[in-house]
């Protein structure tokens, strides 16, 4: 008994300290750990420029690959630029997440109400994409259609049920069958 008492001492001591030490070491590395502290505003502000600057680069570059798969005519480039156009990503004014001061003080009816007005923005904008895309789809030829039919069966595989950015605009990666297929 003395000895299961003993082992059982034992290993809590030996937890409570790793606890103890797991706690000291958050302490410490919490304010100067994390590599956004490090930064200032005019720094995080550039590294988002930059970002945002690759990322349209690349998007660029997915847009002009697609053209020359599908091999558009200049009698269909006026229609292949809105549709661009309107696929591309929107900007919002009050920022990435919104004013959360703002949002902090409203009522959960209120927040609702911003929530469903939002979304209403969302919709009518995929109504617009939508528009844009017919007219399109509808100068077309019968082996582009297939051609950019594959292309956004693969980008919807890739995005799944979620929305997330695996489009030819996003350069998302095939994931599972649709990487061999």
């Amino acid at each position: 008994m003395n000895t299961l008492r003993k082992t059982l001492l034992t290993g809590l001591a030996a937890l409570s300290l790793g606890g103890a030490m797991i706690g000291a070491q958050a302490q410490t590395q919490a304010p100067d750990g994390h590599p956004k502290a490090q930064l200032s505003k005019e720094e995080r502000q550039a590294k988002r420029a930059e970002f945002a600057a690759k990322r349209e680069q690349m998007r660029a570059q997915r847009v002009a690959r697609l053209h020359d798969e599908l091999k558009i005519t200049p009698a269909q480039e006026n229609a292949w630029n809105a549709f661009v156009a309107s696929m591309k990503p929107a900007h919002r004014a009050d920022g990435q997440h919104g004013d959360r001061a703002a949002w902090a003080g409203l009522s959960a009816p209120q927040r609702a109400e911003k929530m469903l007005e939002r979304q209403k923005a969302r919709t009518a904008a995929m109504e617009q994409r939508l528009a844009a895309l017919n007219t399109f789809y509808s100068v077309l030829s019968a082996d582009q259609k297939k051609v950019f039919d594959e292309k956004t069966a693969r980008m919807q595989s890739r995005m799944g049920h979620h929305g997330g950015h695996g489009g030819w605009q996003h350069g998302g990666q095939p994931r599972g069958d649709a990487a061999r297929g």
